[in-house]
């Protein structure tokens, strides 16, 4: 059963306004927040998974945005970062139907049904790095679900490790509080902070009363907690790991940790296209 029915062009109005009430622009956890207040959205439509680690919202988003991108309405400057075009910045609404035709005409397809939807969408994903990366990130998180337990705590450690942490250890066997592991963050050689993480291989989301128990076990023994888990965390999950006054927990989700993981080059390859541009002028200085 469907919980979040907007389908993506139903989000080209709301990510717009999220853009202008954000000054512009702003992070793909930024627009989402923000689309989320616009549209009231209750924590069951915004929890409503699409496939493995994306939630329907997400993931609609994420086509909303590449639509827009290509109606020359917002660019992103970097991963997760999007701002308006000199032409977004005038425009609060467009048409969605004008829209799509546009689109249609950029990607080089016709009215021809089928085929040409299909064709549309695979053009569409192969010009947006945003929609490749969930395809990616999908493949990576399945292969990490079905490691062994003992495995993925063997990551976490090399993960964390790789992120600078020092004094890394895995606890886990020894039932420690639901407490798998331990180590020291030094920011800038002068700071210190002792954190205690979690490390789970779920398939589904992590809750709010997972987070309490963990902020349990760890009170009195660390400054900092860190969730790590191949499944999502609940909103409600969330707002538990940063709530004022209680100790605070970072989470690091399946798909946080694959772009981590690509990032740090583990178990994972990037390939960069070599693309060689001549310059005749050059050679007229010699």
């Amino acid at each position: 059963m469907e919980i979040f029915k907007y389908k993506y062009d139903e989000l080209f109005d709301p990510v717009l306004e999220a853009f202008h009430k954000l000054g512009g622009s702003g992070t793909n956890q930024e627009v989402e927040e923000t689309v989320i207040q616009l549209l009231s959205l209750t924590d069951e439509e915004v929890d409503d998974v699409h496939r493995g680690n994306t939630s329907k919202l997400s993931y609609r988003l994420a086509w909303a945005r590449n639509y827009l991108k290509r109606l020359g309405l917002i660019e992103n400057s970097g991963r997760a970062l999007w701002a308006l075009t000199s032409e977004g910045l005038k425009t609060k609404k467009i048409d969605k139907e004008q829209s799509k035709i546009i689109v249609r005409k950029l990607s080089g397809t016709t009215n021809n049904k089928n085929r040409a939807k299909k064709q549309e969408l695979s053009n569409l994903i192969a010009k947006s790095d945003e929609l490749n990366e969930l395809t990616w990130e999908d493949e990576l998180v399945d292969i990490l679900k079905n490691i062994e337990p003992d495995a993925f705590e063997r990551l976490s450690q090399r993960f964390l490790r790789e992120l600078g942490f020092s004094n890394v250890e895995v606890t886990g066997k020894s039932a420690d509080g639901g407490i798998d592991g331990k180590g020291i963050l030094k920011i800038g050689g002068v700071l210190s902070f002792h954190v205690v993480f979690q490390c789970k291989r779920y398939t589904g989301s992590v809750s709010s009363p997972a987070i309490r128990d963990f902020r349990g076990a760890m009170m009195g023994r660390a400054d900092k907690g860190l969730f790590i888990t191949t499944g999502t965390f609940t909103r409600d999950a969330k707002k538990e790991a940063q709530r004022d006054g209680a100790t605070p927990i970072d989470l690091i989700d399946g798909n946080d940790l694959a772009e981590q993981l690509r990032d740090l080059r583990l178990g994972v390859e990037v390939q960069m296209k070599e693309h060689v541009i001549i310059k005749p002028k050059w050679f007229d200085s010699i």
